[in-house]
C-alpha cells in the first residue's frame, strides 16, 4: 500500500502533459484518456493532463507519451516547479474530488451489488460453493479497486474510511454467507 501523503506543499512540483491525437480516431483519443485516468491524472481542460511529480506518475507519463507517438499524436511534457496559489489549489482540490468519486463508487458498489446480490443468492436458497466462489471473486475486484484507488489518493480525499468499512463488512456478509453454504452443504455428511 502506498504510505500517506498529507497536503500538498507550496513547494511541489507537478508534471503537465499536453497532446494531441489525430481528432478522426476517437479510439486514440479514448486510449491516451484511459491511460491518463489509470495513473490518476487530473484533466486541467481538454488534452491537458497533470499529475504529482513522483518518479512513479514520471515513468508512466512517459509511456503515455510513447503511446501519443504511436497513435499519430504529439506532446509536450513539462515539470512545473513553481505553480501559483490558485493553480496549486485548482490541481489539490481536482485530485480530491477525484478520489472521493472513487470512494463512493465503491461505497455504491458494496451496497447495491455485492450485498444485493448476498441477499438475492439467500433468497434464492442458492448455497453452492459455486456462487460463494464467484461472490468472492466479487470481494476481490473491490479489494483490487480500493487499493488502487487508494494509492492514487495523493491529496488525502474525503471518503476513504467509509470505503475501507463498506469493504470490511462485504467481507464479513461474504464470511457468513459461506458459512451457511458449508453448513448446508457439507455439514450434513
Amino acid at each position: 500500500m502506498a504510505t500517506r501523503r498529507t497536503k500538498a506543499k507550496s513547494s511541489q512540483s507537478w508534471l503537465l502533459l499536453i497532446y494531441k491525437v489525430p481528432s478522426e480516431s476517437s479510439r486514440a483519443r479514448v486510449a491516451v484518456w484511459r491511460e491518463l485516468k489509470r495513473l490518476g491524472g487530473f484533466y486541467v481542460q481538454q488534452a491537458v493532463c497533470v499529475l504529482p511529480d513522483r518518479e512513479e506518475l514520471r515513468a508512466g507519463m512517459e509511456k503515455v507519451r510513447e503511446r501519443v507517438t504511436e497513435l499519430g499524436g504529439s506532446s509536450v511534457f513539462l515539470t512545473l516547479t513553481e505553480v501559483d496559489d490558485d493553480a496549486r489549489e485548482q490541481f489539490v482540490e481536482g485530485f480530491r474530488t477525484q478520489s472521493a468519486k472513487e470512494y463512493a463508487e465503491i461505497v455504491e458498489e458494496c451496497d447495491t451489488k455485492f450485498v444485493k446480490e448476498i441477499e438475492f443468492e439467500r433468497f434464492r436458497e442458492n448455497y453452492t460453493f459455486e456462487e460463494a466462489e464467484e461472490i468472492r471473486q466479487d470481494l476481490e475486484k473491490l479489494r483490487r479497486w480500493l487499493t488502487k484507488v487508494e494509492d492514487r489518493d495523493w491529496m488525502d480525499a474525503d471518503g476513504k474510511d467509509l470505503a475501507r468499512s463498506k469493504v470490511a463488512d462485504c467481507e464479513r456478509l461474504l464470511e457468513e454467507f459461506e458459512a451457511d453454504v458449508y453448513e448446508r452443504t457439507e455439514g450434513t455428511v
